[in-house]
């Protein structure tokens, strides 16, 4: 497939590096520039490209971009055909990005995104660590592969997603539609607790959108509770921990 991603941090370098190395088509864009996109996220075959570029003539478009932006970018997907799936990574934090009152009130984190974009979008691959994405991928029946939620209001984009998740090596799980995608968001019972595809719909139901933006809130307070140099393992724990 032809992709693009935008954003070239933790999660859009893994993306690109992964779905590159898949054997897709990859271009990465950033708002810095393609001068800034580091040549490790290329060394799978990605290339660097302009923004205005990158979601020309794309199968799918993975937004790694910080919470809330997406509004930057809706001139730029005006242009884009509406059969391109887009998708969606990322989590609100209030006290890392700033409160949003529409989601506090209320409205599904990745609803917002779409309306700031002015598009659907399909959520996926947020509710895993970077350091999970980079080190923790394996082939398809692997015993224990980790499975990831996609969510998203069409089918077919829905397919794409979930198509592409597994090529990054894990199991996607159709998580259904955009409006049930809190389910996934921080800190839910799937949120960043390396479950597997038995698991994870039990993981689902169980959310509870009070209790879990608590517990996302009180996340500084848990860190400090870690040892100094925490380990992948360290923080996965801490999140199971607070569902238990």
């Amino acid at each position: 497939m032809k992709l693009a991603v935008i954003g070239a941090g933790a999660i859009g370098g893994n993306l690109a590096r992964k779905l590159s190395a898949a054997g897709h088509d990859v271009e990465v864009a950033d708002a810095r520039g393609p001068e800034a996109i580091r040549a490790d996220i290329l060394d799978t075959g990605a290339r660097a490209v302009a923004l205005d570029a990158a979601v020309q003539d794309k199968d799918a478009v993975v937004l790694a971009i910080p919470f809330g932006v997406a509004g930057r970018l809706a001139d730029l997907f005006a242009t884009v055909p509406a059969e391109t799936v887009v998708i969606d990574t990322s989590n609100y934090y209030p006290h890392l990005g700033g409160q949003v009152e529409a989601v506090d009130n209320g409205k599904v984190e990745s609803v917002y995104t779409s309306e700031l974009l002015g598009r659907p979008v399909v959520k996926a691959w947020n509710a895993a660590l970077s350091e999970t994405q980079r080190t923790k991928g394996v082939p398809a029946g692997t015993p224990g592969r980790i499975a990831i939620p996609v969510a998203g209001d069409f089918d077919e984009a829905r397919k794409v997603a979930m198509s592409l998740v597994d090529d990054t090596g894990f199991d996607p799980y159709d998580a259904g539609l955009l409006a049930d995608s809190w389910r996934q968001q921080p800190m839910g019972p799937v949120y960043c607790t390396e479950l597997t595809l038995d698991e994870l719909p039990g993981a689902l139901a169980a959310a509870d959108r009070v209790k879990d933006a608590a517990v996302r809130d009180s996340m500084m307070e848990r860190f400090a509770a870690l040892p100094e140099d925490p380990t992948l393992a360290d923080v996965v724990e801490m999140n199971r921990a607070a569902h238990r």
